[in-house]
């Protein structure tokens, strides 16, 4: 967390249990005010239930959860006055208008002028359809009607649940403008839950890593892709290659026929001097760019 920023989230010591089955252990979590926050895991890792306790929809079992500065557990009112959010999949009257549907749920918890539905209607980019019938909706347009359902109370934070699920990729890229507007523009706080690993790499300033209930991992995107420093190495024998480099200290890890992690301090130099000094036929020797998507593939590998 950065010195001196205002956490809008913040999880202590947070624990659920479903009968005997752990589903969050030991959870602390930060999200300071004005971050794109993402929250990463495989299915059941616990993403959900972390979201269900911020939003007083779950009920932790040990542990503190606050959220905009308010216990949820004692003051759930005061802590989501000023939070919008998709959890879960939004159902709305399909025999009614987007307007008419979002009139009505704002109901919910309390009257909103139309000038503000109409201004969430203009982010959300749903100007021009909003009275037509939600059920000649597309998949994205229903999405755009959650996140136009999200902006209602005019937030300070936005919790968003895979909100880009079962989108096309032109309504993923629309999602994502969205949020970096939301973000930029509006000044708007958001955690994002999402399976899509490129999207969290695009969008976040930092992450957090859920598995089997626990966190394995948080820092800045940037902390996650220069954890390791891969390089690609193409020589004749690269079994042989890998056991010398790490009998040399060289390396800390070898994987795909072709990668190694080189420790810290090592330039690819000294593996090419190591590789050709032992009579080896070094054919290429190159970074290998880091993905988000290799940095969560290799750490749910280690924590297996």
């Amino acid at each position: 967390m950065r010195s001196g920023a205002e956490a809008l989230i913040e999880l202590r010591s947070l624990r659920k249990l479903f009968g005997e089955r752990v589903a969050v252990d030991s959870l602390d979590l930060v999200v300071p005010r004005g971050e794109i926050f993402g929250l990463l895991g495989h299915n059941g890792a616990g993403k959900s239930t972390a979201i269900g306790m911020m939003l007083g929809q779950v009920w932790p079992t040990a542990g503190d959860v606050r959220v905009c500065g308010c216990d949820v557990t004692r003051d759930r009112a005061g802590a989501l006055r000023r939070v919008g959010a998709i959890f879960e999949a939004p159902v709305f009257y399909d025999y009614l208008s987007g307007w008419r549907n979002l009139e009505i749920l704002s109901h919910y918890t309390a009257a909103t002028p139309k000038t503000r539905i109409r201004e969430v209607i203009e982010w959300v980019g749903l100007t021009g359809r909003e009275h037509s019938k939600v059920r000649t909706y597309s998949h994205g347009m229903r999405a755009r009607l959650a996140l136009a359902q999200a902006l209602l109370p005019n937030p300070e934070l936005l919790i968003l649940d895979e909100p880009a699920d079962g989108l096309d990729p032109e309504g993923i890229h629309e999602l994502r403008r969205t949020i970096l507007r939301l973000n930029r523009e509006l000044k708007l706080t958001i955690l994002l839950s999402s399976h899509l690993l490129n999207e969290v790499e695009q969008l976040c300033t930092r992450i957090a890593v859920l598995r089997q209930g626990r966190k394995v991992f948080e820092g800045t995107i940037n902390d996650a892709l220069s954890r390791d420093k891969w390089l690609h190495v193409r020589v004749n024998d690269f079994e042989t290659a890998s056991r010398l480099l790490v009998a040399a200290q060289l390396i800390t890890d070898a994987r795909d026929g072709c990668l190694v992690a080189l420790r810290e301090g090592i330039e690819s130099a000294q593996v090419v001097e190591t590789l050709v000094h032992a009579g080896l036929r070094v054919h290429e020797v190159a970074p290998q760019e880091q993905t988000l998507e290799a940095f969560y593939l290799e750490l749910s590998k280690r924590d297996s």
